[in-house]
């Protein structure tokens, strides 16, 4: 068996990866022996990624019952969508108020450019994924992008608080993908333009609508389901 010690990290990603496309269903019971199976190690990591992923509310520990995979973030949806709102329109802001400030003082900040190098190729790697109509890679590559706008507002609070529900918002994402995904993506650029411009107002409002669009689609999507 596979056991290094990048493996809890890996074993996470996969099996956060097979709940959000839905090969592990909503109350799935996941037993450290068979999971250990699936993915080829050994219980100490499927352990280890199983508090990660309890961390970000995509798995529930039960009494009696062990660790099952959480119900749907359907159910908090609008919640969800509310919270991120607020919370990504002011990651925004601060990340514009940073450029601008950066921008000002003719400062250069190593940390800084690191991120909005990644940022850049991560929008280039969603335009790829959407040429090739591979829309669900577009579920992980656009949680990156959000991340990274929180890592450029360098609020430790705002990266704390989206991580905690990233997981949801990806799983959400998913469930919308083939609608939104497309249409969503560009509407990073915009975000990151007005960031880049050190437009701070204009920053959370492109953020805000960006969220607020994704709810409203969401929602539509789920009213079309039978």
């Amino acid at each position: 068996m596979a056991d290094s010690h990048d493996a809890p990290l890996d074993v996470a990603a996969q099996i956060r990866t097979d709940i959000i496309k839905g090969k592990l269903e909503p109350g799935t019971k996941l037993r450290e022996v068979a999971l250990a199976e699936r993915y080829e190690v050994s219980r100490i990591p499927i352990r280890e990624a199983l508090r990660t992923l309890e961390a970000d509310g995509l798995v529930e520990s039960r009494k009696f019952s062990g660790s099952v995979v959480a119900p749907s973030p359907a159910e908090d949806a609008e919640d969800l969508f509310e919270i991120r709102i607020v919370l990504e329109s002011a990651t925004a802001k601060r990340a514009a108020r940073r450029a601008a400030e950066l921008s000002a003082g003719g400062e250069h900040d190593a940390k800084w450019s690191e991120i909005r190098a990644e940022i850049n190729e991560i929008l280039e790697a969603g335009d790829a994924v959407i040429a090739d109509e591979r829309f669900e890679d577009l579920a992980v590559l656009n949680m990156r992008f959000h991340f990274a706008v929180a890592e450029l507002s360098g609020s430790l609070s705002f990266i704390s608080l989206l991580r905690q529900i990233s997981g949801k918002i990806e799983w959400l994402y998913s469930l919308n993908l083939m609608r939104r995904g497309p249409q969503a993506w560009p509407e990073h650029r915009e975000i990151i333009a007005a960031i880049d411009a050190g437009q701070v107002e204009q920053a959370a409002e492109t953020m805000a609508r960006h969220v607020r669009r994704s709810r409203d689609s969401y929602f539509a999507t789920m009213s079309e389901r039978p």
